[in-house]
């Protein structure tokens, strides 16, 4: 079977919740993302074949197909086709599997995968909320669905608090993560390691190109000092992703377009896996997904140098570190979305770019990617640095 290489993986820096990037339409900063990957890697821009955007709030701005839109607001010809897709929080890291296995089947040759979430213009929850407020169904979850679990939602903050109980998780090791993510996110802003994977984007002030939601003076105490979102639980807004506005995005290509367009490639992808499990706890998902593709992939956790988990709460990290014995040295190193932020549709996208530099920075070999998703879902994907 053929290969599919990365040439190149950016995304913009994060904007907090109506920060500095509240100003920009969903569709123009995506669109910003696509002309990045198009420039950077001096791809003629007729070349790219299919764009697959994911987003997960498609509705208002990001209704109409956002992907589509995308292309429009870039400096892709219009003969550029694309699709919008939601997978819910692994949206673009699904796009970038099937950016990946339409390369790999031979079907295209250059596909650029991305994402975005404005979570400014398009609130999470707004599908779902507007829907009822115009008396429009009965939401997502029918009678049967509902009989057949067991309960009367599907609710990721159940579903992480289930998680902390299970692994029996403080609230103290919550906190002590969040701060120790905090301090990575800074350590790396401060050290210019994101340089290579950030789209600076105009702003009111200059150009955006620190991730807003980093606090570079995180303490304990303060994170501590953040009201509990449930009595008697450990969850916290201080210990789980921030609400961020973002972009980001992959170019994926075979070996036939890195010869055809002199395309020097970062990595190749090692492998893909998908998979589903109890949509109740839900957020679990990640610990059997990562079980599954090391044995497709043939590797041990000890031979993935850097593991990028995405920290929607930290419960999350920590029960999947410790289920699988995983080094923490290895994870999340320039910190994850409890600082940088959870861009929903625009976060697969956006740790690929980071794992991606960071395992060349570091001279590593391989990286592991992975999502818990709503739906009790999670994708894997393990690359290959060049």
């Amino acid at each position: 079977m053929s290969e599919a290489y990365i040439v190149q993986a950016v995304r913009t820096a994060g904007g907090r919740r109506n920060g500095k990037l509240a100003g920009w339409h969903p569709a123009d900063m995506a669109g910003e993302v696509l002309n990045a990957l198009v420039e950077r890697s001096g791809l003629d821009p007729k070349a790219v074949e299919d764009v697959i955007l994911g987003c997960v709030s498609q509705v208002g701005e990001q209704a109409f197909h956002i992907g589509r839109n995308a292309v429009l607001a870039s400096k892709l010809p219009d003969s550029v086709p694309a699709v919008s897709i939601d997978r819910q929080c692994g949206s673009s890291q699904q796009a970038i599997h099937f950016a990946a296995q339409a390369v790999m089947s031979g079907t295209q040759d250059v596909v650029i995968a991305a994402g975005v979430e404005s979570m400014s213009r398009v609130p999470i929850g707004t599908p779902v909320g507007l829907a009822a407020k115009a008396g429009l169904g009965v939401g997502p979850w029918s009678e049967r669905i509902r009989s057949r679990y067991g309960v009367t939602e599907f609710s990721q903050f159940t579903g992480a608090q289930m998680v902390a109980d299970k692994y029996k998780l403080n609230r103290e090791q919550l906190d002590a993560y969040a701060l120790s993510s905090h301090q990575r996110a800074a350590a790396a802003a401060k050290a210019g390691a994101f340089a290579t994977e950030l789209v600076a984007l105009q702003v009111d002030g200059g150009m955006h190109t620190v991730d807003e939601g980093i606090r570079f003076d995180a303490t304990l105490q303060s994170i501590g000092a953040v009201k509990l979102l449930q009595e008697g639980g450990v969850l916290s807004a201080a210990n789980a992703s921030q609400i961020c506005d973002g972009a980001s995005g992959v170019l994926v290509v075979s070996e036939q377009a890195l010869k055809t367009h002199r395309l020097k490639p970062l990595a190749r992808i090692h492998n893909m896996t998908v998979t589903g499990g109890d949509p109740v706890i839900m957020l679990e998902e990640p610990i059997p997904a990562t079980r599954k593709a090391l044995q497709r992939s043939g590797l041990k956790l000890e031979d993935i140098d850097l593991y990028e988990v995405n920290e929607a709460f930290a419960s999350i990290p920590l029960a999947w570190m410790q289920a699988l014995g995983a080094d923490p040295a290895r994870l999340n190193v320039n910190g994850g979305a409890i600082a940088l932020g959870h861009p929903l549709g625009a976060t697969g996208a956006k740790l690929m770019a980071t794992l991606v530099h960071a395992l060349r920075a570091r001279g590593k070999r391989y990286g592991l990617q992975t999502m818990c998703e709503g739906g009790g879902l999670a994708n894997v994907t393990i690359i290959e640095a060049l």
